[in-house]
Formats: structure tokens, C-alpha cells, sequence
């Protein structure tokens, strides 16, 4: 291997490292992970569902979280209802129809309902589409859960709960938004299936 790439792989986990140890050090994080997790489980126990979106990797972030909640994390349990708002002939629908920065809005429309909780992932927190999104879960009434990189962009300071990794590298912001995501499909399995974490 070259000495250079070796160099830039060890800065890259160096700097992986860092973003995720300043995010760690601000207690806040810890309790707002918390706070999301309880207004998750909340939803779920008052027999609501999550509607999530984000474009590029914050897609696929978005589907790796429904897909660990509709399937399995650790142990088996209930299925959580979460929707990804991303099959591709809705998207290619709508964006067709209605241009793409409806795309998320309009499966909000679709399937929302105020005991519902939209979380969506924007590491600028200025893609239209979302912005559009989290305006039509307000307008159903439903809560809000972001998660957001970056400067927060138009974005922060919008939803009831916010998951905000200050970084200005999106891929650094996604490895902490997948870490997050992670410890809350725990956190909801603790607080909704305790057994599960006994012994």
C-alpha cells in the first residue's frame, strides 16, 4: 500500500474518531438521544408510526433505521411501524408529477397522522424537500425528530427533537448519525422490551 494512502487512512479514522468524541463530550447529546428515545417509544405505545426520509447516504440512513425497527436489532420482538418515505416508483411518481422537492411532503401527506412522528435527515439541513416534509407533518400536526450536520441550516431549531453532529464533513456526520441511530432502535428496545436487555 502506499505510504500516502496509508497516511490519509490513518487521518481519516483519526478524524472519525474526533467528530465522534466532540459529539460524546457535550452531555447534551446524551440527553437529547434520550429525549428522542422516550418521544419514540411514546409514539409507538400510542399506537402512532415514524415516517422517515433524506436524500443520498441520509436515505439509506433513513431505511437502515426502519428496516432495524420493522425487522430485528438485537433479539426478536414486536415490529415497530416505520416508513421509509423512499420506494422508487413513489419517487419517480412525484418527482415527475409534482417536481422533486414534493417528494417527501406529499407521502407525508399520504400516510401521516398527528399520533405520527416524522425523522428526517438533512447533514446541511437545507434540503428542500425535507424543509417541505417537516412543513406538511406540521401542518397534520404531527412531531418532529431531525437529524442534522453541519451549521443546522434552515433546518435547526425546527423540530421538537434535534440530533445536530457540528461537522462541515458530511461523511463524518453520517458515521455519527448511524452510531445515533443505532443506540436509539436500543434505546426503544430497552424502554418497549425490557426483557430483552434482563440477564
Amino acid at each position: 500500500m502506499p505510504a500516502d494512502l496509508k497516511t490519509a487512512i490513518a487521518s481519516s479514522l483519526t478524524e472519525a474518531r474526533r467528530t465522534l468524541d466532540v459529539f460524546m463530550t457535550d452531555a447534551s447529546n446524551t440527553a437529547q438521544i434520550e429525549r428522542m428515545a422516550q418521544g419514540l417509544a411514546g409514539c409507538f405505545k400510542r399506537g402512532g408510526k415514524v415516517l422517515t426520509c433524506g436524500n443520498g447516504g441520509s436515505a439509506c440512513d433513513a431505511m437502515h433505521f426502519a428496516e432495524e425497527c420493522t425487522g430485528r436489532f438485537r433479539k426478536d420482538r414486536k415490529a415497530l411501524p416505520v416508513i421509509p418515505l423512499l420506494d422508487s416508483s413513489y419517487l419517480t411518481c412525484v418527482s415527475n408529477d409534482y417536481g422533486f422537492n414534493h417528494v417527501f411532503s406529499r407521502g407525508v401527506e399520504a400516510y401521516g397522522k398527528p399520533e405520527d412522528i416524522l425523522l428526517a435527515i438533512s447533514t446541511s439541513g437545507n434540503s428542500a424537500n425535507v424543509i417541505q416534509a417537516v412543513e406538511a407533518a406540521r401542518k397534520i400536526g404531527m412531531q418532529v425528530h431531525l437529524f442534522l450536520g453541519k451549521d443546522g441550516g434552515a433546518l435547526q431549531g425546527r423540530g421538537d427533537e434535534e440530533i445536530w453532529v457540528r461537522s462541515m464533513d458530511t461523511e463524518r456526520v453520517q458515521e455519527v448519525h448511524m452510531t445515533v441511530l443505532h443506540i436509539l432502535i436500543e434505546g426503544l428496545e430497552r424502554i418497549l422490551f425490557p426483557e430483552n436487555y434482563n440477564g
